[in-house]
């Protein structure tokens, strides 16, 4: 089964279905990601503050793909981002993930009230050009943030990513992204159990025309609508399930049926207020 590549502006590519490691214990996490690899994921998202890189590392290298085949992203953990210890929290996490480079290394908050994102940047721009981090980004940037990010540094972003969701799509987000070469990944894609996205007459109804799940119905709406998406599960069979979109599309009706789900009501952390 063949993953579609999302063009990054790095120059490099992304898988763009991948397998999100976010809340998966440290004791599970290595037989989680072996499990995610075998079924054919070869996008791994995990985070510093995940406190499970070293177990990812683990599974990486006992699966015996080679390196190039593999994409793995990982995230500055928000003390290092205050305090302004990027790069020894950079070199932790490579050697936790035993790595000698990442293929996506991102801010994970912006933390706006410490104004320190423009500075962390500029070093991530310094691992970019050292080619130890292969491509740039973010995650939880507003629209504000990535224009004081552009306008005051000297790479655009290569992603950002951000919690996104049938209720929560973050249309001018998107829109800006656009426009300036960002490709948007979904955290949290299936709603993080929230609420009864799965429920929803209109996924249970595209569900059934196509013999699918609810979430691969909303993984495929994901995927259509070019979105980079990293569902996560701690079951084998829910990996499988999750991974298994690709043989069916939604039409243009019901791709619509399902973007006039959006109610632009986020349920994760608001980026302006984690701090």
């Amino acid at each position: 089964m063949t993953v579609p590549q999302v063009a990054l502006n790095s120059g490099t590519s992304i898988p763009q279905l991948g397998f999100g490691v976010f809340k998966v214990d440290q004791a599970d996490a290595q037989r989680v990601v072996e499990d995610a690899l075998e079924v054919g994921y070869r996008h791994i998202d995990t985070a510093a503050a995940y406190n499970n890189e070293q177990q990812v590392g683990a599974a990486i290298a006992a699966s015996g793909i080679p390196r190039e085949q593999l994409f793995i992203t990982t995230k500055l953990a928000n003390p290092d981002h205050k305090s302004g210890e990027v790069v020894a929290a950079f070199d932790s996490s490579l050697s936790k993930l035993g790595l000698d480079y990442v293929d996506l290394y991102l801010i994970h908050w912006p933390l706006p009230d410490s104004h320190r994102y423009v500075e962390t940047w500029r070093q991530f721009e310094r691992f970019y050009d050292e080619h130890s981090a292969h491509a740039i980004g973010v995650s939880n940037f507003l629209v504000p943030y990535l224009e004081t990010l552009i306008e005051s540094t000297d790479i655009v972003p290569s992603v950002n990513q951000v919690e996104l969701h049938p209720i929560f799509q973050q249309r001018e987000l998107h829109e800006y992204a656009a426009e300036h070469g960002i490709a948007v990944e979904a955290w949290g894609p299936l709603g993080q159990g929230k609420y009864d996205l799965f429920g929803t007459p209109a996924v249970q109804a595209l569900a059934q025309a196509h013999g699918k799940s609810p979430a691969q119905v909303v993984i495929r709406w994901h995927i259509q609508a070019g979105n980079i998406v990293i569902p996560k599960s701690s079951s084998r069979e829910r990996m499988a399930e999750n991974f298994d979109v690709f043989d069916f599309e939604l039409s243009t009706e019901e791709f619509a049926t399902m973007t006039a789900l959006d109610e632009n009501r986020r349920v994760g952390g608001n980026p302006a207020e984690v701090n």
